[in-house]
Protein backbone atom coordinates (compact mmCIF):
# COMPACT_ATOMS: atom_id res chain seq x y z
CA UNK A 1 0.00 0.00 0.00
CA UNK A 2 1.21 3.29 -0.92
CA UNK A 3 -0.19 6.43 0.89
CA UNK A 4 1.20 10.11 0.09
CA UNK A 5 4.56 11.19 1.76
CA UNK A 6 5.37 15.09 3.10
CA UNK A 7 8.06 16.80 3.98
CA UNK A 8 8.81 18.80 8.18
CA UNK A 9 11.87 20.79 7.89
CA UNK A 10 13.67 22.46 10.25
CA UNK A 11 15.88 25.07 8.83
CA UNK A 12 19.15 23.31 10.73
CA UNK A 13 22.27 25.64 10.27
CA UNK A 14 25.19 23.76 10.13
CA UNK A 15 28.31 24.49 11.77
CA UNK A 16 30.17 27.09 9.64
CA UNK A 17 26.95 28.17 8.30
CA UNK A 18 24.51 31.06 8.97
CA UNK A 19 20.57 31.43 9.02
CA UNK A 20 20.45 33.45 5.85
CA UNK A 21 22.09 29.98 4.56
CA UNK A 22 19.84 27.36 6.45
CA UNK A 23 16.41 29.56 5.06
CA UNK A 24 17.58 29.50 1.34
CA UNK A 25 18.31 25.71 1.69
CA UNK A 26 15.00 25.45 3.13
CA UNK A 27 13.18 27.06 0.23
CA UNK A 28 14.98 25.13 -2.26
CA UNK A 29 14.58 21.97 -0.37
CA UNK A 30 10.49 22.98 -0.98
CA UNK A 31 10.78 23.34 -4.73
CA UNK A 32 12.77 20.16 -4.87
CA UNK A 33 10.51 18.47 -2.76
CA UNK A 34 7.01 19.62 -5.17
CA UNK A 35 9.32 18.45 -8.04
CA UNK A 36 9.65 15.11 -6.39
CA UNK A 37 5.57 14.32 -5.74
CA UNK A 38 6.41 14.77 -2.10
CA UNK A 39 2.17 15.67 -0.86
CA UNK A 40 2.95 18.77 1.88
CA UNK A 41 5.68 20.89 3.20
CA UNK A 42 5.98 22.08 6.68
CA UNK A 43 8.01 24.10 8.79
CA UNK A 44 8.34 24.08 12.38
CA UNK A 45 8.68 27.07 15.22
CA UNK A 46 11.81 27.08 17.44
CA UNK A 47 13.02 30.08 19.35
CA UNK A 48 16.43 31.04 20.52
CA UNK A 49 18.43 27.81 19.03
CA UNK A 50 20.51 27.15 16.22
CA UNK A 51 17.61 26.21 13.55
CA UNK A 52 16.42 29.20 11.59
CA UNK A 53 12.42 28.14 10.98
CA UNK A 54 11.67 30.67 14.35
CA UNK A 55 9.21 32.96 12.63
CA UNK A 56 6.67 29.87 10.26
CA UNK A 57 4.39 32.03 9.26
CA UNK A 58 6.44 34.10 7.55
CA UNK A 59 8.52 31.61 5.94
CA UNK A 60 5.23 29.48 5.00
CA UNK A 61 4.61 32.58 2.64
CA UNK A 62 8.12 32.49 1.17
CA UNK A 63 7.48 29.02 0.71
CA UNK A 64 4.12 29.12 -0.62
CA UNK A 65 5.50 31.85 -3.11
CA UNK A 66 8.19 30.04 -4.37
CA UNK A 67 6.36 26.61 -5.34
CA UNK A 68 3.07 26.13 -7.33
CA UNK A 69 1.18 23.03 -6.17
CA UNK A 70 2.78 21.70 -2.72
CA UNK A 71 0.58 22.16 0.31
CA UNK A 72 2.55 24.25 2.47
CA UNK A 73 1.93 24.57 6.73
CA UNK A 74 3.14 24.33 10.14
CA UNK A 75 4.11 22.27 12.35
CA UNK A 76 3.68 23.44 14.71
CA UNK A 77 2.28 27.21 15.41
CA UNK A 78 2.99 26.81 19.50
CA UNK A 79 -0.07 28.60 20.91
CA UNK A 80 1.07 29.63 23.74
CA UNK A 81 3.47 32.60 22.17
CA UNK A 82 0.85 33.79 19.84
CA UNK A 83 -2.80 35.27 19.89
CA UNK A 84 -5.68 33.62 18.05
CA UNK A 85 -5.99 36.78 16.00
CA UNK A 86 -2.83 37.05 14.70
CA UNK A 87 -2.39 33.09 13.80
CA UNK A 88 -5.73 33.45 11.62
CA UNK A 89 -5.14 37.00 10.57
CA UNK A 90 -1.41 35.47 9.28
CA UNK A 91 -2.63 32.41 7.53
CA UNK A 92 -5.93 34.68 6.17
CA UNK A 93 -3.28 36.92 4.67
CA UNK A 94 -1.30 34.17 2.71
CA UNK A 95 -4.10 32.00 1.52
CA UNK A 96 -5.54 35.50 -0.11
CA UNK A 97 -2.55 35.16 -2.40
CA UNK A 98 -2.33 31.62 -2.23
CA UNK A 99 -5.40 29.80 -2.04
CA UNK A 100 -6.53 26.42 -1.14
CA UNK A 101 -2.72 25.57 -0.19
CA UNK A 102 -2.28 26.17 3.48
CA UNK A 103 -2.11 23.48 6.39
CA UNK A 104 -2.76 25.48 9.92
CA UNK A 105 -1.16 23.26 12.22
CA UNK A 106 -1.45 24.11 16.16
CA UNK A 107 0.68 22.70 18.44
CA UNK A 108 0.76 23.27 22.80
CA UNK A 109 3.92 23.17 23.57
CA UNK A 110 3.78 27.33 24.35
CA UNK A 111 1.23 26.37 27.28
CA UNK A 112 3.08 23.52 28.46
CA UNK A 113 5.72 25.29 28.71
CA UNK A 114 4.28 28.04 30.57
CA UNK A 115 3.14 25.32 32.73
CA UNK A 116 6.62 23.88 33.46
CA UNK A 117 7.64 27.85 34.11
CA UNK A 118 5.12 28.25 36.80
CA UNK A 119 4.70 24.70 38.37
CA UNK A 120 9.10 23.90 38.09
CA UNK A 121 10.68 21.02 36.92
CA UNK A 122 8.29 18.02 36.39
CA UNK A 123 9.56 14.81 38.58
CA UNK A 124 11.04 11.79 36.17
CA UNK A 125 8.23 8.85 35.96
CA UNK A 126 10.14 5.49 37.35
CA UNK A 127 10.71 2.92 36.43
CA UNK A 128 10.78 3.28 32.65
CA UNK A 129 9.80 0.50 30.29
CA UNK A 130 12.41 -1.20 28.76
CA UNK A 131 12.65 -0.63 25.00
CA UNK A 132 10.12 -2.86 22.85
CA UNK A 133 10.29 -3.76 19.24
CA UNK A 134 7.04 -4.27 17.75
CA UNK A 135 6.34 -5.57 14.44
CA UNK A 136 9.74 -4.50 13.34
CA UNK A 137 8.80 -0.70 14.82
CA UNK A 138 11.46 0.55 17.82
CA UNK A 139 9.55 1.59 20.96
CA UNK A 140 11.86 3.09 23.46
CA UNK A 141 10.85 4.13 27.04
CA UNK A 142 8.86 7.92 26.99
CA UNK A 143 11.13 10.44 26.96
CA UNK A 144 10.09 13.08 29.84
CA UNK A 145 10.90 16.85 29.95
CA UNK A 146 12.00 16.42 33.39
CA UNK A 147 15.18 14.46 31.90
CA UNK A 148 16.40 17.58 30.55
CA UNK A 149 19.71 18.73 32.33
CA UNK A 150 19.47 22.19 32.44
CA UNK A 151 16.34 24.35 32.63
CA UNK A 152 18.34 27.62 32.67
CA UNK A 153 18.13 28.50 28.94
CA UNK A 154 14.42 27.53 28.89
CA UNK A 155 12.90 29.14 31.27
CA UNK A 156 14.85 32.47 30.27
CA UNK A 157 13.64 31.80 27.18
CA UNK A 158 9.67 31.46 27.74
CA UNK A 159 9.67 34.43 29.51
CA UNK A 160 11.18 36.26 26.83
CA UNK A 161 8.59 34.94 24.26
CA UNK A 162 5.87 35.96 26.96
CA UNK A 163 4.64 39.56 27.13
CA UNK A 164 5.36 40.68 30.97
CA UNK A 165 2.48 39.24 33.20
CA UNK A 166 0.70 37.59 30.39
CA UNK A 167 -0.56 33.84 30.46
CA UNK A 168 -1.62 32.18 27.04
CA UNK A 169 -5.22 30.91 27.06
CA UNK A 170 -6.08 27.29 27.95
CA UNK A 171 -5.48 25.11 24.57
CA UNK A 172 -8.33 24.05 24.40
CA UNK A 173 -9.72 27.64 24.27
CA UNK A 174 -7.63 28.79 21.73
CA UNK A 175 -8.13 25.98 19.79
CA UNK A 176 -11.59 26.79 19.77
CA UNK A 177 -11.45 30.60 18.90
CA UNK A 178 -9.13 29.77 16.05
CA UNK A 179 -11.61 27.25 14.52
CA UNK A 180 -14.63 30.30 15.24
CA UNK A 181 -12.21 32.74 13.62
CA UNK A 182 -12.08 31.02 10.41
CA UNK A 183 -15.30 29.86 9.83
CA UNK A 184 -16.41 33.76 10.71
CA UNK A 185 -18.44 32.51 14.04
CA UNK A 186 -16.19 34.20 16.43
CA UNK A 187 -18.43 36.04 19.22
CA UNK A 188 -16.37 37.53 22.78
CA UNK A 189 -17.56 36.77 26.07
CA UNK A 190 -19.86 39.91 26.09
CA UNK A 191 -21.77 39.09 22.67
CA UNK A 192 -19.74 40.96 20.02
CA UNK A 193 -19.49 39.66 16.82
CA UNK A 194 -15.94 40.13 15.28
CA UNK A 195 -14.22 38.96 11.96
CA UNK A 196 -11.06 38.21 10.72
CA UNK A 197 -9.99 39.94 7.68
CA UNK A 198 -8.46 38.15 6.13
CA UNK A 199 -9.00 34.69 7.64
CA UNK A 200 -12.33 34.37 8.38
CA UNK A 201 -13.49 31.60 5.17
CA UNK A 202 -9.98 30.87 3.87
CA UNK A 203 -9.22 27.83 2.64
CA UNK A 204 -7.00 26.66 5.61
CA UNK A 205 -7.31 23.45 6.49
CA UNK A 206 -6.15 23.39 10.75
CA UNK A 207 -4.21 20.32 11.81
CA UNK A 208 -3.43 19.84 15.56
CA UNK A 209 -0.28 18.33 16.64
CA UNK A 210 1.22 15.86 19.57
CA UNK A 211 2.92 13.74 21.06
CA UNK A 212 0.99 11.43 23.99
CA UNK A 213 -2.24 10.57 24.51
CA UNK A 214 -3.38 13.36 26.08
CA UNK A 215 -5.17 16.81 25.60
CA UNK A 216 -3.72 17.10 21.71
CA UNK A 217 -5.28 14.33 20.33
CA UNK A 218 -8.17 14.13 22.41
CA UNK A 219 -9.47 17.24 20.88
CA UNK A 220 -8.32 16.47 17.69
CA UNK A 221 -10.77 13.29 17.80
CA UNK A 222 -13.64 15.64 19.36
CA UNK A 223 -13.61 18.49 16.51
CA UNK A 224 -13.10 15.64 13.53
CA UNK A 225 -9.37 17.21 12.72
CA UNK A 226 -7.15 15.50 11.02
CA UNK A 227 -4.14 14.80 13.63
CA UNK A 228 -0.25 14.85 13.28
CA UNK A 229 1.26 12.11 15.99
CA UNK A 230 5.19 13.00 16.52
CA UNK A 231 7.23 9.97 16.44
CA UNK A 232 10.35 11.61 15.29
CA UNK A 233 10.13 13.76 18.79
CA UNK A 234 8.13 11.11 21.14
CA UNK A 235 8.86 7.91 19.76
CA UNK A 236 8.29 6.14 22.87
CA UNK A 237 4.58 7.25 22.98
CA UNK A 238 3.13 6.85 19.31
CA UNK A 239 1.11 4.00 19.94
CA UNK A 240 -0.71 5.27 22.92
CA UNK A 241 -0.93 8.76 20.54
CA UNK A 242 -2.37 7.45 17.92
CA UNK A 243 -4.89 5.33 20.01
CA UNK A 244 -6.31 8.25 21.63
CA UNK A 245 -7.00 10.02 18.79
CA UNK A 246 -8.57 7.46 17.17
CA UNK A 247 -10.64 6.54 20.33
CA UNK A 248 -11.93 10.23 20.29
CA UNK A 249 -12.48 10.61 16.85
CA UNK A 250 -15.85 12.31 16.02
CA UNK A 251 -16.92 12.33 12.25
CA UNK A 252 -16.82 15.95 11.02
CA UNK A 253 -18.07 17.63 7.34
CA UNK A 254 -14.74 17.31 6.11
CA UNK A 255 -13.11 13.85 7.93
CA UNK A 256 -15.92 11.63 8.43
CA UNK A 257 -12.89 8.84 9.56
CA UNK A 258 -10.22 9.53 11.16
CA UNK A 259 -7.01 10.87 9.33
CA UNK A 260 -3.44 10.54 10.88
CA UNK A 261 0.05 11.41 9.80
CA UNK A 262 2.99 10.25 11.45
CA UNK A 263 6.40 11.86 11.52
CA UNK A 264 9.64 10.03 11.46
CA UNK A 265 13.55 11.26 11.30
CA UNK A 266 14.78 9.88 8.21
CA UNK A 267 18.52 9.93 6.49
CA UNK A 268 18.38 8.03 3.31
CA UNK A 269 22.20 7.51 1.43
CA UNK A 270 22.87 5.36 -1.56
CA UNK A 271 23.88 2.47 0.80
CA UNK A 272 23.59 2.04 4.46
CA UNK A 273 27.09 2.74 5.36
CA UNK A 274 27.32 5.74 3.92
CA UNK A 275 24.03 6.97 5.49
CA UNK A 276 25.09 6.02 8.87
CA UNK A 277 27.88 7.87 8.76
CA UNK A 278 26.05 10.80 7.03
CA UNK A 279 23.79 10.48 10.36
CA UNK A 280 26.35 10.01 13.01
CA UNK A 281 26.44 13.77 14.49
CA UNK A 282 22.86 13.70 14.61
CA UNK A 283 23.34 12.44 18.69
CA UNK A 284 25.45 15.21 18.97
CA UNK A 285 22.42 17.73 17.86
CA UNK A 286 19.82 15.85 20.26
CA UNK A 287 22.09 16.03 23.00
CA UNK A 288 22.47 19.62 22.60
CA UNK A 289 18.85 20.07 23.31
CA UNK A 290 18.32 17.74 25.67
CA UNK A 291 21.24 19.41 27.49
CA UNK A 292 18.87 22.41 27.74
CA UNK A 293 21.07 24.56 25.91
CA UNK A 294 18.61 24.62 23.00
CA UNK A 295 19.80 23.07 19.21
CA UNK A 296 23.18 23.73 18.47
CA UNK A 297 25.13 24.03 14.87
CA UNK A 298 24.59 20.20 13.15
CA UNK A 299 28.17 18.95 13.26
CA UNK A 300 30.18 17.58 10.31
CA UNK A 301 30.36 13.84 10.64
CA UNK A 302 34.11 13.97 9.05
CA UNK A 303 34.94 15.94 12.30
CA UNK A 304 32.83 15.36 15.09
CA UNK A 305 33.81 13.51 18.71
CA UNK A 306 32.22 10.55 20.08
CA UNK A 307 29.71 11.15 22.62
CA UNK A 308 30.44 10.02 25.66
CA UNK A 309 28.72 7.05 27.53
CA UNK A 310 25.91 9.18 29.82
CA UNK A 311 25.60 11.79 26.31
CA UNK A 312 24.54 8.56 24.49
CA UNK A 313 22.57 7.47 26.69
CA UNK A 314 20.29 10.72 27.00
CA UNK A 315 19.69 10.63 23.51
CA UNK A 316 19.65 6.48 22.16
CA UNK A 317 15.60 6.87 22.01
CA UNK A 318 15.93 9.29 19.36
CA UNK A 319 19.17 7.55 17.54
CA UNK A 320 17.46 4.40 17.46
CA UNK A 321 14.42 5.39 16.40
CA UNK A 322 16.15 7.39 13.36
CA UNK A 323 15.71 5.74 10.22
CA UNK A 324 18.74 5.34 8.26
CA UNK A 325 20.11 3.60 5.53
CA UNK A 326 19.92 2.67 1.66
CA UNK A 327 16.53 4.14 0.06
CA UNK A 328 15.13 0.22 0.49
CA UNK A 329 16.52 -0.08 4.10
CA UNK A 330 14.46 3.40 4.90
CA UNK A 331 11.24 2.55 3.38
CA UNK A 332 11.13 -0.90 4.86
CA UNK A 333 10.93 0.40 7.78
CA UNK A 334 8.75 3.34 7.39
CA UNK A 335 6.39 1.04 5.88
CA UNK A 336 6.33 -0.92 9.39
CA UNK A 337 5.90 2.20 11.00
CA UNK A 338 3.01 2.68 8.13
CA UNK A 339 1.56 -0.62 9.34
CA UNK A 340 1.93 -0.26 13.20
CA UNK A 341 0.39 2.61 13.42
CA UNK A 342 -2.48 2.47 10.41
CA UNK A 343 -1.06 6.13 9.58
CA UNK A 344 -2.62 8.22 6.21
CA UNK A 345 0.15 9.46 5.30
CA UNK A 346 3.63 9.57 6.89
CA UNK A 347 5.58 12.52 6.81
CA UNK A 348 9.86 12.50 6.79
CA UNK A 349 12.18 15.05 8.71
CA UNK A 350 16.17 14.95 7.32
CA UNK A 351 18.88 16.73 9.12
CA UNK A 352 22.21 16.18 7.43
CA UNK A 353 25.35 18.56 7.57
CA UNK A 354 25.88 19.19 4.16
CA UNK A 355 22.31 20.42 2.20
CA UNK A 356 22.90 18.21 -0.90
CA UNK A 357 22.88 14.97 1.43
CA UNK A 358 19.83 16.61 2.56
CA UNK A 359 17.96 16.71 -0.89
CA UNK A 360 19.63 13.73 -1.98
CA UNK A 361 17.93 11.74 0.92
CA UNK A 362 14.30 13.23 -0.16
CA UNK A 363 15.22 12.29 -3.84
CA UNK A 364 16.48 9.06 -3.24
CA UNK A 365 13.52 8.15 -1.17
CA UNK A 366 10.77 9.64 -3.54
CA UNK A 367 11.77 7.33 -5.83
CA UNK A 368 12.04 4.22 -3.69
CA UNK A 369 8.43 4.84 -2.04
CA UNK A 370 6.89 5.62 -5.78
CA UNK A 371 5.92 9.06 -5.62
CA UNK A 372 5.62 10.75 -9.10
CA UNK A 373 8.03 13.43 -9.90
CA UNK A 374 6.04 16.95 -10.81
CA UNK A 375 6.81 18.62 -14.05
CA UNK A 376 8.45 22.21 -13.59
CA UNK A 377 5.94 24.73 -13.82
CA UNK A 378 6.76 27.10 -17.14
Amino acid sequence: MTIPLSVLDLSPISAGSTPRQALRNTVDLARQAERLGYHRFWVAEHHFVRVASSAPTTLIGLIAAATDTIRVGSAAVQLGHHTSISVVEAFGTIDALYPGRLDLGLGRSGQRAEQLRSAGVPPVPAPPRPTEVRDGVVLPPPFYPGQLLDFTRVKAALETLHLPGSRPLPYTEQVEEILALLDGSFVTDDGVELRAVPGAGAEVQPWLFGSSGGESAQLAGRFGLPFAANYHVSPGTIVETMEAYRAAFRPSARFPLPYLVVSADVLVAEDDATARHLASSYGHWVYSIRSGAGAADYLDPDTAPALSGPQQRLVDDRVTTQLVGSPATVAERLDALRKLTGADEILVTSVAFDHEDRVRSHRLLAREWGLTPQARAA
